[in-house]
C-alpha cells in the first residue's frame, strides 16, 4: 500500500485519509494549503533580513572609517593649515615634498626596534601559550598576569616606565642589587639605548594581546590529536612541531601582520615617555608634529596616505610570501 498527497504544503494532524485500494490518498483541506501558501510567501519576504543586521555596522564603519579617509586624502591635496576654512589646492606637491625630503623617511629606521621587539613578543606569547594550554599548576593565575599589562592604559604604562628607566631609578637599584656593574645608564637619553628601552615596554605591553591569541587557538585544537600523539611516543616538542603551529599557522599569520603594521605606526610609548626626543622620533609622531605643531595639516595628511599605503604594501607582500592555506590536522 503507498501514500500520495493531494496538494503540498503539509498534512494537519487528524486530516482524513481516502483509502482507494492499493492507494490511499491524503485529503488536505482547502485551509491549510492556504497557510502553507502564506508561509512560503512569509520566508520569501525575509531575503532582507541579513542586510537589515549589517545596516549597523557597515553604517558605523562608513561614517567613522571611510568617509574620514576619503577626507585624509582630500586634504592631503591641499596647503590647508587645520584652521582656515579655505582649503587651497596643491594637487601633489605635498607627495613630492614628502619623497625629496630623506628626513621624512629616516624615521622608518626606528621601526626595526619595534619590529625586532614585536617578533620577541610573539615568541615569548607563542611560549606561554604552548605552556599553560597544558596542564600546569596555578595556569590560570599566569593566563591573568601575563594579559594583566594589556588592559593597563598606555599612559599609564608610559609613566610607570618614565619612572622605571629614570638614572638612579628603579631597574637601576634592581640591577645593582643583582651585582652588576654600576654604570652611568642613561635609558632613555642615549640615543644609542632609548629605543631598546622603548621597544622593550612596547614588548611587555602588548605581549598579553598576542598571548590570548595564540592560547585560544591552540585549545581550539581537537584534544583527541594530543591523546593519540602520546600513545604513539610523542613529547610536548613533537605536540607543538605537528600539532600545534600547524594548527595555529593562520594566527600566527595574523599576528606577523599586526606586528609589521604596529611596528611601522608606533606612536603610543615613545610619544609619552620622550616626546620623540633623542632619536626615538617615528613617523606617526613626524605627522602629528606636522599638523598641530607646524600647521601642516596638508602635508600631514598626505604623510598618513603614505603611511597607509605602505602598511598595505607589506601586508599585501607578506600575503604572497606566506599565502593563507588550508590547514587540516586530520
Amino acid at each position: 500500500m503507498s501514500f500520495t498527497a493531494q496538494a503540498p504544503g503539509g498534512v494537519p494532524p487528524g486530516a482524513p485519509l481516502a483509502d482507494t485500494g492499493a492507494t490511499r490518498t491524503l485529503i488536505v483541506p482547502p485551509a491549510a494549503r492556504r497557510r502553507g501558501r502564506g508561509a512560503g510567501n512569509v520566508r520569501g519576504t525575509r531575503w532582507y533580513t541579513p542586510w537589515l543586521y549589517l545596516l549597523v555596522p557597515v553604517g558605523l564603519l562608513v561614517v567613522f572609517t571611510y568617509i574620514p579617509v576619503a577626507n585624509m586624502i582630500w586634504y592631503s591635496l591641499t596647503s590647508w593649515d587645520g584652521i582656515d576654512p579655505q582649503k587651497e589646492w596643491t594637487g601633489l606637491e605635498n607627495y613630492i615634498e614628502i619623497f625629496t625630503r630623506p628626513e621624512l623617511f629616516q624615521v622608518f629606521f626606528v621601526s626595526l626596534y619595534y619590529l625586532a621587539g614585536s617578533v620577541v613578543q610573539m615568541l615569548l606569547a607563542l611560549y606561554f601559550a604552548t605552556i599553560l594550554s597544558f596542564r600546569t599548576r596555578f595556569r590560570n593565575f599566569f593566563k591573568g598576569v601575563l594579559f594583566f599589562p594589556y588592559l593597563i592604559n598606555g599612559v599609564a604604562i608610559g609613566f610607570v616606565f618614565l619612572y622605571l628607566f629614570q638614572p638612579d631609578g628603579t631597574l637601576d637599584s634592581l640591577l645593582a642589587a643583582v651585582g652588576a656593574p654600576n654604570e652611568d645608564r642613561h635609558w632613555l637619553g642615549d640615543p644609542d639605548l632609548v629605543n631598546w628601552s622603548l621597544a622593550a615596554t612596547s614588548v611587555w605591553r602588548y605581549m598579553g594581546l598576542n598571548f590570548v591569541l595564540f592560547l585560544g587557538a591552540i585549545q581550539s585544537i581537537p584534544s583527541e590529536l594530543y591523546e593519540a600523539a602520546e600513545l604513539d611516543g610523542a613529547n610536548r616538542w613533537h605536540q607543538f612541531r605537528y600539532i600545534i603551529a600547524p594548527g595555529i599557522k593562520r594566527v600566527i599569520s595574523l599576528s606577523f601582520i599586526l606586528a609589521i603594521s604596529g611596528a611601522l605606526a608606533v606612536f603610543e610609548i615613545p610619544f609619552i615617555m620622550t616626546g620623540g626626543a633623542n632619536g626615538s622620533s617615528t613617523f606617526v609622531i613626524q605627522t602629528v608634529q606636522m599638523a598641530f605643531e607646524f600647521r601642516r595639516v596638508g602635508l600631514a595628511s598626505a604623510m598618513a596616505v603614505v603611511l597607509l599605503l605602505i602598511v598595505l604594501l607589506v601586508t599585501w607582500i607578506q600575503r604572497r610570501i606566506v599565502p593563507d592555506e588550508e590547514v587540516s590536522l586530520t
